[in-house]
C-alpha cells in the first residue's frame, strides 16, 4: 500500500497537503506509512543537503560546554561572554533547571505526539483557537521550495488563563514547569552577557527588549526513508535574543563552523545539558558583538528524535537596535532601529533563505 501512496503523492501534491497538513497527520504520518522513497516535494537541493566532508571533526573544532554552578563565577562570565562572541552557541551544564524536569517535557513531547491525527489537528493553524497555538510541519510551507522533514508544536505565551484555556493538556503542565524553571537560567545568561557590553542594570525596558516574549516548540523530527535527500530544519539563524534548547539523545544538531564558508559542528548531545544560542535581536542589540549564527538539523534514518526549544524574544511592538551602553565609546551602530514583528516577518516571509543584510545599514 505504502508505495502506492507515496506514487500518488508524487503525482498529486494535493493529496499531499491534504493528508499531512489538512487530515493533521505531519510528516510523522508520512513515516509511519512505512514509505521506501521521500517523496519529491521533500527533496531538497543539492546545495542545502548537509555534505558529510563538511563536517568539522569533534577533536579539531567544538562548541563550549560550560559549567553554570557558579554563575556569579568572573571566569564563568568570561566563558559565556566568549562563546558568545567566538561561537553564538555553547552548551551549560550543571544549571538550575532539574533533570526531572528536563525529563517530563521529553515524556510530554512524545505524548502529545502519539496522539491521534484528528487531536492534533485541533491545533492547526486552520483549527486553533488562538493564533498563540500551532501545530505544523516544516518552516513556511507556502514560501519554501522543498519542504522540511520535522512537525512542530508552537505555543506562544500570553497569560495564564489563555494557556489554560487552548494548550493542548497532554504536554501544557509540562511546559509550564519547563518554561518557569528555565527562567532563572534565561536571567542569569542575560545578566552576564548585558554585563559584557557595559549594561549596569537591566531595568524593566531592557527586561522587555531581552525577554519580553517567550515561545517554547515540541518539534518532532520522525525517520525518514531518504535522509541525505532532506533536512529536518534547514540552514537557518534563530529571530530571539536567546534560544535555550533541550535536545534528546540522538543527535543531528549542526552549527556554522569557523573554518571555511561551509564547515559545519556537530552539537552532541550531553545528559541533563541545555544549548544555548544567540539570536538575531541580540546580535542587532549588541551592535555585532554576539554573534547570532547559523545552524541545521540532519534527518534521521533509524531514530525519531525530539528537541524543546525556548525562544525568548522581545515584545512584537518593541523597537530593537544597538544599546546605547555599547555605542557610548564612540562605537559607530551598523544595524538600523526596527520594529521587532517587522523584522519577524521578514524573516518567515524569506524561509531559510539566509539573510546577509539583517537590517545592517
Amino acid at each position: 500500500m505504502a508505495p502506492a501512496i507515496a506514487d500518488q503523492f508524487n503525482v498529486d501534491s494535493s493529496a499531499l497537503t491534504d493528508f499531512v497538513i489538512n487530515q493533521g497527520n505531519g510528516v510523522k504520518g508520512l513515516s509511519e506509512l512505512g514509505l521506501k522513497a521521500l517523496p519529491k516535494p521533500y527533496i531538497q537541493p543539492e546545495s542545502e543537503r548537509m555534505c558529510m566532508s563538511k563536517i568539522i571533526p569533534q577533536d579539531k573544532e567544538s562548541i563550549p560546554i560550560i559549567d553554570l554552578s557558579n554563575p556569579a563565577d568572573p571566569t564563568v562570565a568570561k566563558a559565556v561572554c566568549d562563546a558568545a562572541e567566538k561561537w553564538g552557541f555553547f552548551q551549560i551544564v550543571n544549571h538550575a533547571v532539574p533533570i526531572e524536569v528536563l525529563e517530563r517535557i521529553q515524556e510530554a513531547t512524545h505524548r502529545f505526539y502519539g496522539l491521534p491525527a484528528e487531536e492534533k489537528n485541533k491545533y492547526s493553524k486552520e483549527n486553533s483557537g488562538t493564533i498563540n497555538v500551532r501545530f505544523g510541519t516544516s518552516f513556511s510551507p507556502k514560501a519554501e521550495k522543498s519542504l522540511e522533514w520535522k512537525d512542530f508544536l508552537s505555543l506562544f505565551y500570553v497569560s495564564e488563563e489563555e494557556t489554560a484555556k487552548y494548550w493542548p493538556p497532554a504536554c501544557r503542565d509540562q511546559v509550564l514547569e519547563y518554561m518557569r524553571s528555565s527562567e532563572v537560567v534565561i536571567k542569569q545568561l542575560l545578566q552576564i552577557l548585558m554585563s559584557g557590553l557595559n549594561v549596569k542594570e537591566i531595568d524593566e525596558t531592557k527586561k522587555s527588549l531581552l525577554m519580553g516574549s517567550v515561545r517554547t516548540n515540541l518539534n518532532y523530527y520522525p525517520i525518514c526513508p531518504n535522509p541525505e535527500l532532506t533536512v529536518g530544519v534547514g540552514r537557518h539563524s534563530d529571530v530571539s535574543t536567546l534560544t535555550i534548547l533541550l535536545q534528546d539523545d540522538i543527535g543531528g544538531l549542526y552549527v556554522k563552523g569557523n573554518e571555511g564558508e561551509d564547515s559545519w559542528i556537530h552539537v552532541p548531545p550531553i545528559k541533563g545539558s541545555l544549548v544555548i544560542n544567540v539570536g538575531d535581536a541580540l546580535q542587532i542589540l549588541s551592535n555585532g558583538r554576539y554573534r547570532s549564527v547559523e545552524h541545521r538539523v540532519v534527518a534521521n534514518g533509524t531514530k525519531n528524535r525530539i528537541s524543546v526549544p525556548i525562544f525568548v524574544n522581545p515584545r512584537p511592538n518593541d523597537i530593537i537596535g544597538p544599546l546605547p551602553e555599547v555605542l557610548e565609546s564612540g562605537e559607530k551602530p551598523i544595524y538600523k532601529n526596527v520594529v521587532y514583528s517587522d523584522y519577524v516577518r521578514h524573516f518567515f516571509r524569506k524561509a531559510h533563505e539566509w539573510q546577509e543584510d539583517r537590517c545592517i545599514c
